[in-house]
């Protein structure tokens, strides 16, 4: 289908530009080039070093010193000694680096005619062609998730025309090694050196028809060929003593497969997840024939392409797909793929929002289970963060600030005081638990992770404070990454407060207190936590009709910031409600024009967390603004999100707020179309999942529902916004509703699909 496609009339000339590929571990950008081909490689367990543990030792000495200055307003005074005596030791933890760059290059051949690259959602293959000498040419790329190879495939349209030459570099000469083992062959060698650090062994097998094939100085040569089929394996120390043997293995068993099979075994296994769920949004104008970076073009002058915006779904679903799956690591800044030794912010785990930000789709789009490296990394922090909760702060349980990286490193990065001291990183990754739970109601993950999530809270147990009014409030803390002005003029970020984590412990405090309510245990701290949710402060309206970020009714050194963390509490929290807590959410709404009018949203993944306020806000209007905003200025050719530069987040909160705008499930009950923009006028979606344990579809025209599919996979009831003006069926039979709170209430067995009909 071309609505499925991702196509350009030029190759590559930027990274860019470039089209990704992966297999959750191993990732691919493709740049099409149709002489010198280069595909840019990573492997998502290849980082800096070893783990090193960096808790400042002088911390807690002087942490009631740095709470006494705070509340004494002498800021500067307690923002230099939080920069000298609470920051890691060192500073930085490891970050992301790419494997290398394999080239492909036809050495016969000096002038091309270059007909098209493309990316196929609906296979995860992306294909070049292009015509040397009166010959045409087919290139394929994919990573097989089942075989754990990338896979490239060179086919030509008259025979004994396949003359390539085949290497594989491009670190910088950090430690590697590369060279032909033999006539088919390389093994390329890297890593990161020191103690501890991670070393990695690539794999190269080349398999021809017809022709001949040779080493030749550090390349594999084809002479003649009739078709060249490259794999490429990979395994580190980070998972296998024996990475070499491994990444060997994997290369030879995906060669006893023909080319046929591995493209077959690969779409299937990649099918199994991503048609489990689309959107389709009707629009007069079929633009699919323009090529996708054409069209972003006319995004940006103001011009209509809902097939655009449902291709930016797709791709969101793809990249979930392409770059985490079970047994790899989680998304990190960049997913999988970066092409920088040094990449920006060192391409970890940022975890004030960009980290959660990548799976706030995961669940809705009905990809559960590759939310599961992201429960795995929580894991790896638990014992670092009860070390540094401990030796920092003196308090149990376990604590993470605003980054963490592939060892799961828990103490604070780098030394900038607007994100440093920012001590929710670990509760906010805690919060995606029982997101889990809810659309999946799987009880056994949730009884495996009770003990995860009483931790994190036992952390603010004890490390909450009184403030001058009797509230409980985390003390140092930041409002992330913004700045803050008193009334005497003077600048910090340093504060007693925010309300961000005021906000967060309370989802984290009330999902314990639910989980222990489902589990029937642990009874005795749910009576403690109680108590302290009856201190902790609530959102509040601030002098400008805002949400106040601070504690303090402060004004922002920087009115249109890119980060909105005081509206945690209506996305992806649910404690602002446009149903339940009108007056906070006409708060919330002032507090979004604000930051806009102030030229906030500037950033990639800011605006994409617009689209979920306002989803959340039930403004279509403004959801439609902001999606055409999101495409027009923070888009990358490659559909890519550009902070700038790329980052991932952008992709995956956009995905979010289109399915958010489709669907909700918030507050234990079911909305459709809650923010339809009226350019949306008729369409549909498939297999979306709603809390509970509901899969959800509907089609809609002119702008309302006309027929809404509920499938049950649990069981329970259903309580869907409507009003009297529906029928509800379940296989013929009508099933009986009841009528509360704007809801229609029905109880549903698990496995059985219910209609519900509008009238």
């Amino acid at each position: 289908m071309k609505d499925s496609l991702l196509w350009y009339k030029n190759p590559a000339d930027d990274w860019n530009k470039a089209l990704p590929v992966g297999n959750g571990r191993i990732g691919a950008m493709v740049f099409s080039q149709p002489i010198d081909e280069r595909i840019q490689l990573n492997e998502d367990s290849i980082w800096s070093g070893g783990y090193r543990e960096r808790n400042n030792k002088n911390a807690y000495e002087n942490l009631e010193r740095v709470r006494t200055l705070l509340f004494e307003e002498k800021i500067e005074e307690a923002e230099s000694i939080v920069n000298d005596l609470f920051c890691g030791t060192p500073v930085n933890q490891r970050h992301y680096m790419p494997l290398g760059d394999m080239t492909v290059k036809h050495y016969k051949e000096s002038i091309a005619d270059f007909h098209s690259r493309l990316l196929d959602l609906e296979t995860a293959i992306s294909t070049t062609e292009y015509t040397l000498s009166n010959v045409r040419y087919k290139r394929e790329c994919f990573v097989s998730y089942p075989d754990q190879v990338f896979a490239m495939n060179i086919t030509a349209d008259k025979s004994g025309s396949v003359s390539v030459r085949i290497g594989i570099d491009g670190r910088d000469d950090y430690f590697d090694d590369n060279s032909p083992v033999s006539d088919s062959e390389i093994r390329y060698y890297g890593g990161s050196g020191g103690e501890g650090g991670i070393n990695f062994c690539a794999f190269i097998k080349v398999l021809t028809k017809g022709g001949s094939l040779c080493r030749y100085g550090s390349f594999l040569q084809t002479e003649g060929c009739d078709e060249v089929t490259i794999l490429l394996g990979v395994q580190t120390s980070f998972r296998a003593e024996d990475y070499s043997e491994q990444a060997q293995f994997d290369v030879n068993e995906a060669a006893s497969l023909t080319y046929e099979q591995l493209r077959e075994r690969h779409i299937a296994d990649y099918k199994a997840l991503y048609d489990r769920a689309q959107i389709t949004l009707d629009d007069e104008s079929d633009l699919s024939d323009l090529p996708t970076d054409e069209r972003l073009a006319r995004i940006k002058e103001g011009k209509q392409d809902n097939k655009l915006t449902q291709l930016y779904h797709s791709f969101g679903r793809y990249l979930y797909i392409a770059g985490s799956r079970e047994g790899s690591l989680p998304l990190n800044l960049q997913g999988i793929w970066n092409k920088d030794m040094w990449p920006a912010w060192g391409c970890k785990y940022t975890i004030n929002i960009n980290t959660e930000m990548n799976y706030w789709a995961a669940e809705s789009c009905g990809l559960s289970e590759l939310h599961t490296p992201l429960f795995e990394l929580i894991e790896r922090m638990r014992p670092n963060g009860r070390v540094t909760a401990r030796e920092m702060y003196n308090c149990s349980g376990f604590v993470c600030h605003h980054n963490t990286d592939i060892w799961g490193d828990t103490a604070p990065q780098d030394l900038w005081m607007p994100a440093t001291q920012w001590p929710m990183g670990a509760a906010w990754l805690c919060l995606h638990i029982m997101e889990h739970y809810r659309f999946t109601q799987d009880r056994e993950f949730l009884a495996a992770k009770y003990d995860t999530i009483k931790e994190a809270a036992q952390f603010f147990v004890d490390f909450l404070i009184e403030d001058k009014q009797g509230r409980l409030v985390t003390c140092p803390s930041v409002s992330p990454e913004n700045t803050y002005i008193t009334e005497s003029g003077t600048k910090g970020s340093l504060c007693i407060g925010p309300s961000m984590d005021s906000q967060i412990i309370t989802c984290l405090f009330s999902d314990v207190l639910k989980a222990q309510e489902i589990l029937d245990t642990d009874h005795a701290f749910g009576e403690k936590l109680k108590e302290i949710l009856k201190k902790l402060p609530q959102p509040e309206i601030g002098k400008y009709g805002q949400i106040k970020e601070w504690a303090i009714d402060y004004d922002e050194a920087e009115p249109g910031h890119r980060h909105v963390s005081q509206l945690f509490a209506l996305y992806p929290a649910a404690l602002i409600s446009k149903r339940r807590t009108p007056e906070l959410a006409g708060a919330a709404a002032a507090t979004l024009k604000r930051r806009l009018t102030h030229g906030g949203g500037h950033t990639g993944w800011s605006r994409a967390w617009m689209i979920n306020f306002y989803a959340r806000l039930f403004d279509g209007d403004e959801v439609y603004n902001n999606i055409q905003a999101l495409l027009a200025h923070s888009t990358a050719e490659n559909m890519f999100d550009m902070h700038p530069p790329f980052q991932i987040d952008g992709n995956f909160g956009g995905t979010a707020g289109i399915t958010e705008a489709l669907l909700q499930s918030e507050n234990d009950e079911i909305v459709i179309l809650p923010a339809l923009p009226r350019q949306w006028a008729s369409g549909s979606f498939e297999g979306l999942k709603a809390r509970g344990g509901f899969t959800v579809s509907c089609e809609w025209e002119n702008g309302k529902a006309k027929t809404v599919t509920v499938i049950s996979n649990c069981g329970g009831v259903c309580r869907l916004v409507s009003g009297d003006n529906i029928t509800v069926t379940c296989h013929g039979e009508q099933v009986t509703c009841e009528y509360a709170d704007g809801c229609a209430v029905f109880d549903t067995s698990a496995g059985r699909k219910y209609t519900v009909t509008y009238q």
